[in-house]
């Protein structure tokens, strides 16, 4: 089974949670590394400008479930 089936939710707090897990999904993806993800944490956990990009990309993905899911209208 695909980690990612479908991008429906049921509610918006569900469409934010798919919107973390798809953007922790491509950092996975694109370092699949365990061990090196672990060492660079630190850098990123204590940089405000690593994190203010990490709220912009879940963002971004929050935006594309919101519109998936036609705005749960």
């Amino acid at each position: 089974m695909s980690w990612l089936p479908t991008l429906k939710t049921n509610t918006p707090e569900e469409g934010y949670e798919l919107a973390i897990k798809l953007s922790r999904m491509a950092v996975k993806l694109t370092q699949p590394d365990d061990e090196a993800r672990a060492r660079m944490r630190p850098d990123y956990a204590n940089s405000a400008d690593s994190l203010t990009s990490v709220s912009h990309v879940v963002a971004t993905n929050f935006q594309t479930v919101a519109q998936a899911n036609d705005f749960w209208r």
